[in-house]
């Protein structure tokens, strides 16, 4: 059975709206939209190029999806390359007709957890909404989150309201970049365990 494996780029406040430009998610009145682009750097950039490398098949949301159809195949590039070749399935209920060539338009996060038995590697990026479905049916493998130290205050957040309580353990060593970024992989590692630190 392969992976499905969720790419996150998040701000130390748990935001991951509109990471990559201005008019990138304006939802809410985001006034901080291209908030990545300041605290990347080349290593970090680099081991994101080796993270696409990696994948056989993207799974989006359906938001996501509508700004890379926009963007991606217009490009060729070796991350453009990678992600005009794979097998693309974006999760909606109103998409009916994909422009993004191989693009396969599937009902829900069960339909989506299957992808795990036809792919080595299933990747997604962005689609704050599918991975907590997908999280909450306990169908994602991998949680890789990319952190960034930038406050912002405002924004849509991964772990909101709703979250399904859980633990996760560290599936690879922690990495550091030059300008402060850390890559954090994470693995469900089963329920939320409680008990009395020392003293209290």
């Amino acid at each position: 059975m392969g992976l499905i494996v969720a790419n996150l780029f998040l701000t130390l406040d748990g935001v991951y709206q509109g990471p990559g430009g201005s008019e990138e998610d304006t939802e809410g009145g985001f006034a901080f939209g291209g908030w990545q682009a300041p605290v990347s750097d080349e290593e970090a950039e680099a081991a994101i190029e080796s993270e696409v490398s990696h994948m056989d098949a993207l799974l989006l949301g359906r938001k996501t999806y509508d700004i890379f159809a926009g963007y991606w195949p217009h490009q060729s590039g070796d991350i453009g390359g990678i992600l005009n070749r794979v097998p693309k399935f974006v999760v909606s209920s109103s998409l009916a007709d994909p422009a993004w060539a191989g693009t396969s338009v599937l009902p829900d996060a069960t339909a989506a957890g299957r992808l795990r038995d036809g792919y080595g590697q299933v990747h997604m990026f962005g689609s704050g909404v599918l991975i907590r479905s997908l999280l909450a049916a306990n169908m994602l493998d991998r949680l890789h989150l990319w952190l960034y130290p930038v406050v912002l205050g405002q924004g849509k957040r991964l772990f909101d309201a709703g979250t399904v309580p859980a633990s996760y353990r560290l599936a690879e060593p922690a990495r550091s970049f030059p300008k402060g970024a850390v890559s954090l992989v994470y693995e469900r590692a089963g329920d939320v365990e409680t008990q009395n630190m020392p003293g209290t």
